[in-house]
């Protein structure tokens, strides 16, 4: 079977995530670098605004206000950056277990044989990219390919909000003709050393005899000889840390002040995240709701309640939250969270417990049910089977 491998590529990252909570710098150039107020330091992440006027990672931020005076400045802040990140990874980890994180801000997918599940690679992932969009409201590029190299490769291609496939049957038309600096795992250094060599361009380097190359950079320039052919088989190596929360949010197209339409919201996010959690395994006990306003102040409220991946009792809790804290301001964003997962080894015996026979049978009912649910969207996609709620009487 022919694999296929996705990297995502989150855009812009860290000012990206600050554009979600100051929407004011939405249209204008910013960045995230050192010390606004002293102007100094370096840009770490500037937006496309600002790259319109040359500035560039790494640049110190005296040159950055040369070549824009009215760039914004945001100090940063890797803990959110960090949260964001988890969120980004939580909604990959819907499409495949077997994820492989590059850093913090893009991954490597194993898709091979999910076809059946989420469509061909590009649809697969352009709901992948419009997910991340919608739910987080971050962009991100996406490559396609038979190996990790080449989708790395196919990443870089198109940004932001790229999808390009590369295939080795492209690599001629679409990866030889680029200079050989743009290669992944090609620093400076190694550039020039290979421009001392005659070798400009991938092709040039492909095309290179192995001998040739193995007398000047050794091992290492064997294998930037394999990749340039296209030839990768590393695996996708999955990342076990293990999954601290599973979470769902949207920001929604207008304000909402109608408690009836959050609940419908929130029956969406609950029914997508306990189809999640189930389809994983886990059964937490914390549900979270999130509530940002339209003057994007947030508030989160939790409560616990039995360990469960059950739908009707995520969205029970969270409507028992949202009730007991909606105070009919304006709501731009809505979000949903399951946490507290239990190890197996320390689960609890069900004859420990001093639990209602019915309420036993009932519970188990319902996982047969959600468990048949699960199956079916697995075959035929999700809205084939959707939560009552969501649809309002006329």
């Amino acid at each position: 079977m022919k694999r296929v491998i996705f990297l995502v590529d989150m855009n812009a990252f860290f000012i990206s995530c600050e554009k979600t909570r100051h929407p004011e710098i939405e249209g204008k150039p910013a960045a995230v670098a050192g010390d606004p107020v002293n102007r100094s330091g370096i840009i770490l992440t500037a937006n496309y605004e600002a790259r319109k006027y040359g500035i560039k990672t790494t640049m110190i931020l005296r040159e950055a206000f040369r070549l824009c005076p009215d760039l914004i400045i945001i100090p940063p802040d890797h803990k959110f950056y960090e949260m964001k990140s988890k969120e980004v990874m939580e909604i990959l980890s819907d499409y495949t277990p077997v994820i492989e994180q590059n850093s913090i801000d893009e991954a490597w997918l194993d898709m091979t044989g999910s076809e059946s599940l989420f469509g061909q690679p590009l649809e697969a992932a352009g709901n992948i990219m419009d997910r991340i969009k919608n739910e987080l409201d971050l962009w991100c590029s996406i490559g396609i390919s038979e190996n990790k190299f080449l989708a790395k490769m196919a990443s870089e291609m198109k940004k932001p909000l790229g999808i390009t496939e590369l295939w080795k049957k492209d690599i001629e038309e679409k990866m030889w003709p680029l200079p050989v600096s743009l290669m992944y795992g090609v620093g400076k250094q190694t550039a020039k050393k290979l421009n001392s060599m005659g070798i400009y361009t991938i092709k040039d380097l492909a095309l290179t005899k192995i001998d040739n190359i193995y007398k000047k950079l050794g091992k290492t320039g064997v294998e930037l000889v394999r990749l340039a052919r296209g030839i990768d088989d590393s695996p996708v190596n999955a990342t076990r840390e293990e999954v601290k929360s599973i979470g769902r949010s949207t920001t929604l197209a207008h304000d909402i002040t109608d408690i009836e339409d959050a609940k419908a919201i929130l029956m969406d996010l609950a029914d997508d995240l306990g189809m999640s959690a189930r389809k994983s395994g886990k059964k937490g006990n914390t549900v979270q709701i999130t509530i940002k306003y339209s003057n994007f102040n947030t508030i989160t409220r939790q409560m616990t309640i039995s360990p469960t991946c059950n739908i009707k009792d995520i969205y029970g809790a969270g409507v028992r939250l949202l009730e007991k804290n909606w105070t009919g301001e304006p709501v731009r964003l809505l979000g949903i969270s399951l946490s507290g997962f239990q190890n197996e080894r320390e689960q609890i015996s069900l004859f420990d417990l001093d639990v209602d026979e019915k309420e036993i049978k009932t519970d188990k009912k319902i996982d047969s049910l959600e468990d048949a649910i699960l199956k079916i969207r697995k075959k035929y996609g999700t809205d084939i089977i959707k939560p009552g709620i969501t649809h309002k009487k006329e």
